[in-house]
Formats: C-alpha cells, structure tokens, sequence
C-alpha cells in the first residue's frame, strides 16, 4: 500500500470510530474497495473469496451484468414511485415469479427486506385467521423487526425490552444437538410434538401461524429430518394456523431447487423471499393464494412501505429470475454442492476441530467443536479461524445461534471448481494455524 493509500485508510478508520455505530459488534479490519463475481477487494487491491455471497444474498455473485444492466435501466426511466402506483416491472416480476410457484402461491407483493416480508406475512396471518398467536422454531432467522425477531431464539434478546406478546419459539430440529437431549444422531420429530404442546399450553386460542426457514440457516444450515414440515402442517391444520415459510436464504437455487420446499412434499400458505431475490439490492416478495389474498383484501389488510413496490428494485429482480432460470443455477448448485461436501469431509477427517459438515446444494454449514464426543463448542478458536481465513483471503460467516461455533458456506451459485478448491485450501490452512488455539477460552 502506496503511503498516500495508507493515510486515506487510517483517515476512513478514524472516521469511521467517530462516527460510525458499531451495529454488530466490530466492524471486519479491511475496507472494501469493489467486488466482482466470487471476489471482494481490499484497500489493498487484495482479492477475497467470499463464500458468504455477501450478506446471503449475493447469490449470482458481486455486480453481475444483468444486475448493474437493471440499475442502469431503471435509473434512466423511474427509480421510485408512490406506492399504490403500477409500474410494468411490477406486473411482469409478480408474472415470472408466478410461473415458478404452484397454483396456490400467485399473488406476491414486494418490500424490500427479508423483515418486511415477513412482517407483511404476519399481518396477513392474523387479519385472515383472525387470532394473533404465532409459533416459530428456535433457531429460525426471519429479521430484526419486532414481530419477525420475537418468533425465534437467533436474533439476540438480552437488554433489548420485551417481545411481541403472542410469539412462541418451540424446539428446532437438530440431529447434532437434539435441543429436548432426546434423539441421539437422528432426529424422531418428537421435539415438534413436544413444542406443539408447549405452545397448545401457553395459548389462549387465537392461533395465526407457524414461521420457520425450510433450512435453518443462521441456526448454523441445520437440515430438518425427512417429513418434518408435513408433519408440522398437518399440525398448522389441526389448529387452524397457516404456514408461512421463509426462504430467504433457501430460494432461488441455493439448495439444489429453485424453492427448498419443492422437496418438502408440501405447500406453503404465505411464501417469503428476499436476500436472493434482489441478487445483492434491497427487494424482498410475499406470497400467497388468491383464496388468502382475497380474504386479506375483504378484511382491510394493509401493509405498505416508503419503497413498496420500486421499479427500481424490480427491475432487478425480473433480471435475477431470468439469470436463475437461463443459467439453470438450482442444477449448478445441486451439481457443485457434492464437490463442496466431499471436500469438507477431507478437512475433517484431518481436522479434529471439525465436529459436524451438512448441507444441502450450495448451502452448507461446518461446525467446530473441542471434543466430538461432548461437541462443545468452541467459540474463541472460531474467532481465532474466522480472522486466520480472512487474512489468507476467504471470507466466511459464523452462525448466529447461541451455543454453537458454526461457519455458512454459501458461495455465489457460478462458483467453480477451481475456486471451490482455493477455498478449501484456505481453510485448511487456517484450521492448522488454529489448532493450538482450540480449547482457548480467551
């Protein structure tokens, strides 16, 4: 680094510590200077793999042409609009999204982040069913809003006041770490009877939904047992609840299928995407029947935003449904994503601090632990590899659940073999720089 490249960079810092919150913690010890397809670049002009895809969201990698093409269109013909205005992009991305759902999930409508959306399906839950109760799975993400954040155990409760009263989280399936200590291996779906029974005591009747990702991704890619969502909705049915499914980072793709739940053998009432959607912008979808629509419609839903609807964002996504469906990318992932695995099970045949690797398509979680045998976590050397990485130059992102030390892997779905390989090399470099570091405790 040239020492004028130097001075701009302690002045961005400087900045940034007088001016800056700090909303996650600290903020990474680089400046991003651009990104391009797999790779991000450092002050430095360094490139960084980053297998995180972004937030999760830049799933045909970093400023794809259709993406950039998109922007530059809308932004020479109409970037925002009043939101009860029409623009042809909204028709036409409502119209190429319904031909990619089954005939109960037609009507959409589009906010801008995975929050919203789901708030969005939240409200449409209750003002249909009439009751108000919602049960989410504990490890499930859906957002920081209050509603979306008050389902789940992920989002970080501690000091932030009181959640949406009427929210439960029951036990999520995990055959690593059965969550009610009663499955060794594999899961038996007796925590969702279990949870179903500690919701039916703590409700007053007024069920509305059940919300849960098909993959619990900020959980650490935690992969539910064979028939568990058809079970839990014959339960939805049983009390008159509807189901929505959060396929933030699941759609699109990334699993293998353009929707996780195509291999569910079941239907969602609402469906709700975003991170993929909008390929790296702001634009999030929520989905549900003509049936639900119209009843919502009948009882005086309302749900609308500053940038409900933009045509810029639209625009994007019309462009990343064509990219999804022309390039074939679920069959790339479904393809790639075996490549991946295999060699994660290399790594941890070398590697005692890899204690579990799952996945599904190009979503794929590894978990380190001190000791296979109690699976403790392993938080500092985490910490220790996630920088060790990062400085030889692969970018991943832990998982948010407490008590676990787990890594998503969910690179940009046209990642190659090639750079599937640096990766892995990478990685397993880092791991054996850590390995002294992996019963630390500070």
């Amino acid at each position: 680094m040239s020492e004028g490249a130097n001075d701009r960079y302690r002045e961005l810092w400087d900045i940034a510590d007088e001016h800056l919150v700090r909303y996650r913690g600290d903020f990474y010890p680089l400046v991003v200077e651009r990104a391009e397809g797999v790779y991000i670049y450092d002050q430095d002009g360094r490139a960084i793999l980053d297998f995180s895809s972004g937030q999760m969201c830049a799933t045909l990698g970093h400023n794809h042409p259709a993406v950039v093409g998109a922007l530059k269109r809308a932004s020479e013909k109409v970037i925002h609009l009043y939101t009860n205005m029409m623009s042809p992009m909204l028709v036409e991305l409502a119209d190429k999204l319904a031909d990619l759902l089954p005939p109960s999930l037609q009507k959409s409508m589009f906010p801008n982040t995975g929050s919203e959306s789901n708030e969005a399906a939240l409200r449409m839950a209750k003002i249909h069913t009439g009751g108000y109760e919602v049960v989410g799975l504990s490890g499930s993400w859906h957002g920081q809003t209050v509603g979306a954040a008050s389902s789940t155990y992920a989002t970080g409760r501690k000091g932030h006041g009181p959640t949406l009263p009427g929210t439960m989280a029951i036990p999520a399936p995990n055959s690593y770490h059965c969550p009610i200590k009663h499955c060794a291996g594999k899961c038996d779906m007796t925590c969702l009877d279990v949870g179903f029974e500690m919701a039916d005591r703590q409700s007053v009747g007024q069920y509305a939904a059940f919300i849960a990702e098909p993959v619990q991704g900020a959980g650490g890619v935690v992969i539910p047992p064979e028939g568990y969502f058809e079970r839990a909705k014959e339960k939805c049915e049983e009390r008159g609840m509807m189901m929505i499914l959060d396929e933030a980072q699941t759609g699109l793709g990334r699993v293998g299928k353009n929707f996780a739940f195509e291999g569910m053998g079941i239907k969602p009432d609402i469906l709700t995407l975003s991170k993929t959607l909008g390929a790296g912008v702001p634009l999030s979808a929520t989905v549900t029947s003509s049936e639900i629509e119209e009843s919502c419609y009948e009882k005086g839903f309302s749900y609308y935003t500053s940038h409900l609807s933009d045509p810029m964002p639209l625009e994007v996504g019309v462009s990343v449904l064509d990219v999804v469906v022309n390039e074939k990318l679920a069959e790339r992932a479904a393809e790639m994503g075996p490549y991946v695995m295999k060699g994660l099970k290399e790594l941890q045949a070398r590697h005692e601090a890899i204690g579990d690797v799952r996945g599904v398509g190009l979503f794929i979680g590894v978990e380190f632990v001190k000791d296979r045998e109690t699976k403790e976590a392993a938080p500092v050397f985490l910490k220790r590899l996630l920088a060790r990485s990062l400085e030889l130059g692969l970018n991943l992102i832990p998982a948010s659940a407490e008590g676990i030390s787990a890594v998503r892997l969910a690179p940009p779905l046209f990642v190659t073999r090639d750079q599937v390989d640096s990766a892995l090399g990478i990685l397993d470099q880092a791991l054996g720089d850590c390995a002294k570091d992996l019963n630390s405790t500070e």
